[in-house]
């Protein structure tokens, strides 16, 4: 296994620059996408997923059998799909015991008899047959590499008497010592399948469009670029230099837990992660099909099957049942975005990618009939203004789909991680502006249940958030920027930043608060002038927050003067918190001996505290000014106390959980207020919650934290200003 791929490698065979980048010209096959299946005790789900699969369009199906599956659920609903006619990829493999036990010839003769009788029996029905499963995971297929031939060379025997299309051999992940290794094999054998099959993932990048991190590791991923692309373009050149010319994705999919680590909006970040991966899939011209893993499942399928427990083998190596009650299945919006993509793109000449590698991919298919069709979207959390993208005639030619398939009333001011399709009437030139790309520093939460409306007019520009696009003009005509200023009435704070409330335009009962730096010191004027406004520091570090699912002051709106070289013509509008007090007052409280705050014990106050900095930190959020002032809480009847974040213009943003350096920064000026003994049993908590013990040396950055703030009040800018009555 491993002398093959040191000589391809030693061949250059893996060096393939620019193949990043997906090539223009072919057309995507019109069996692209597809969908596994599996069967259920109750034959009325049947029913429900033929109805199912129609209503979304989708007539590509991959169904896994093994051994006795011919006379129960599965068996029968085969014979279903066949009948309805279905394009079905009949996966067969062993159980894991059967493929730990080869090449006994007991296990091997097995082994035979259950595919020969397959074969015979629905063997000319279906469209391709797929042999053995996940060689690369043997805690899962169960196999040897010695095993795994053996089997193979089985499945090919009965397959070639028969005549019949061989797929194989699925290796999971982009993994190319397996792939490599397992074709030289089979060419050495001469038992090579007719379409070489990878289950080729993409959500150990996090995202569809990434790089790699795992091959040469996060910080030098950019060195080798292994996105989707490039993965699909080398194992297709992979299967051509052992001389299998068809590559084929049977399935791949983003897990719920996975994505919901960081983002608690996981179902409508599945979809998005459909859309891109199958689009960049289907740019890439190396793949005859991508489809995604189970049709139902609670954790990974595009209908939530209503069961919490998943099996003790991973459906990717044996998708065997459907799990849940018909009652209970609940069709997730992945479910619509692959119907949408399945109509719109297998079967369009792929005309290449206008913009990627940069945060924004807009690739561009010429239909049937002569029209144009482009897909647009940003990585996650950010957004290009439409108008920064295609010129204005460009846009009013337009038609807007969302990711699911639904034409929009209007065009949308942004391009966000949600996927849209563009149409065009005609085959017109439609090209982007040049330098089109991400506006600057500007984040989003774009799944935050609000609509968001870009405007550039009148030496303005910023995003107003609010219950629709109309509601979002109509909140910008009662508050233009520019009258900002002028409504300064219930001033909450004049210092360098003027904070003031004023009655929400929507309901006058509802206060937003506004913000606008109003003194800079000489030197934050020099180095400010390379950094975002406050304002969009403020919008962008709470909209960070928001949609990791951080509680916060809901954002309204970010406005900024355009060209301003004050540095203060810039404004951040936010709800009011209706706080009942803030961490601060409830941690000086507990240190001045109090043994409840707000009717609550300590230790559940303190267990609380610890649950919301977990969840802060373990998010990739890096607070950097993290005072107890800046965390506001209210108490619900229940006794759970609801935590929110103000004042977040000096967020940091990471991918992954934050280093414990870099959590001690934020800790050490929470817990300033506190006490010892009750440092002992918030900290204490926290550190035995990510595998830590609190040592002397975590202390020991808690005191000099402790001196810094104590030599500050008495030596600092703050004593001057006492001294002098300031």
């Amino acid at each position: 296994m491993l002398r093959p791929f040191l000589a391809y490698l030693l061949r250059g065979r893996l060096a393939f620059p620019g193949g990043h980048r997906p090539p223009a010209g072919h057309t995507v096959p019109a069996r692209f996408a597809g969908i596994g299946v599996a069967a259920s005790p109750d034959p009325a789900v049947d029913d429900w997923i033929i109805a199912t699969l129609r209503g979304a369009g989708i007539v590509n199906v991959r169904l896994d059998f093994t051994y006795g599956d011919a006379d129960g659920p599965a068996g029968r609903l085969l014979g279903r799909l066949l009948d309805a006619g279905f394009h079905v990829v009949l996966h067969l493999l062993q159980p894991t015991d059967a493929a730990r036990a080869m090449p006994d010839a007991a296990a091997g003769a097995a082994w035979r008899e259950f595919v020969g009788a397959t074969l015979d029996a629905f063997g000319e029905r279906v469209a391709m047959i797929e042999a053995c499963s996940t060689i690369n995971r043997r805690r899962w297929a169960g196999y040897t590499p010695d095993g795994f031939f053996a089997a193979w060379d089985i499945a090919w025997q009965e397959i070639r008497q028969r005549g019949l299309l061989l797929a194989g051999p699925s290796i999971t992940d982009f993994e190319p010592p397996w792939s490599v290794g397992i074709l030289a094999g089979l060419q050495a054998r001469g038992r090579l399948p007719d379409i070489h099959t990878d289950n080729l993932f993409a959500e150990r990048a996090t995202e569809p469009e990434r790089d790699d991190p795992k091959v040469l590791g996060p910080r030098l991923a950019g060195l080798l670029r292994m996105n989707l692309v490039k993965k699909a373009r080398l194992l297709q050149r992979i299967g051509a230099d052992f001389g299998v010319l068809r590559l084929f994705s049977p399935a791949a999919f983003w897990t719920l837990p996975r994505i919901g680590r960081q983002l608690p909006a996981t179902e409508q970040k599945q979809a998005d992660y459909l859309t891109r991966y199958l689009v960049l899939a289907a740019a890439s011209g190396a793949l005859e099909g991508a489809w995604w893993g189970p049709l139902i499942c609670h954790r990974e399928g595009l209908v939530d099957d209503g069961a919490a427990q998943y099996p003790a083998l991973e459906r990717i190596t044996h998708y065997a049942a459907v799990d849940g009650a018909l009652a209970d299945f609940r069709p997730r919006p992945a479910l619509a975005a692959l119907a949408a993509f399945n109509a719109r793109i297998p079967g369009q000449r792929y005309l290449g990618c206008l913009a990627g590698g940069d945060g924004l991919e807009v690739h561009a298919f010429a239909t049937a009939d002569g029209g144009l069709t482009h897909v647009a979207w940003t990585i996650n959390g950010r957004a290009a203004a439409l108008v920064d993208v295609y010129d204005v005639a460009t846009l009013a030619a337009a038609c807007f789909l969302d990711r699911d398939g639904a034409a929009l009333a209007e065009a949308p001011t942004l391009l966000t991680e949600m996927p849209v399709y563009i149409d065009w009437p005609t085959a017109m030139p439609v090209t982007l502006k040049p330098g089109a790309g991400l506006l600057p520093d500007v984040a989003i939460d774009v799944h935050g249940g609000k609509a968001l409306h870009f405007f550039r007019a009148d030496g303005w520009q910023g995003i107003v958030a609010a219950e629709t696009p109309a509601a979002a003009r109509a909140l910008l005509a009662a508050l233009p920027p520019a009258s900002l200023q002028v409504q300064r009435a219930a001033v909450l704070r004049h210092a360098r930043n003027a904070i003031w409330s004023l009655p929400d335009p929507r309901d006058p009962a509802v206060r937003l608060v506004v913000k606008q730096p109003v003194k800079m010191h000489l030197h934050k004027q020099w180095l400010d002038r390379f950094k975002p406004s406050k304002a969009l520091r403020s919008w962008s570090g709470t909209c960070e927050l928001q949609r990791r699912g951080i509680g916060v002051a809901q954002p309204v709106a970010w406005f900024e003067k355009i060209g301003d070289t004050t540095l203060k013509q810039n404004f951040y509008v936010c709800e009011y918190v209706e706080a009942e007090f803030s961490v601060r007052q409830m941690l000086s409280a507990l240190a001045a001996g109090e043994t409840t705050y707000a009717g609550l014990p300590a230790a559940s106050c303190y267990r609380q505290l610890c649950a919301f900095l977990l969840r802060l930190h373990g998010s990739g959020m890096f607070f950097r000014d993290l005072s107890g002032g800046n965390i506001l809480v209210k108490k619900q009847a229940d006794g759970d106390l609801v935590f929110a974040l103000i004042d977040t213009g000096r967020i940091r943003v990471f991918s992954q959980a934050l280093p414990l350096r870099l959590r001690l920064a934020d800790l050490v000026r929470v817990c300033n207020k506190l006490h010892w003994a009750g440092r002992e049993q918030l900290l204490g908590g926290y550190f035995s919650a990510i595998g830590e013990k609190f040592s002397w040396r975590h202390r020991l950055a808690f005191m000099k934290y402790d001196l810094k703030v104590v030599a500050k009040r008495r030596i600092g800018r703050k004593a001057f200003g006492r001294l002098f009555g300031k």
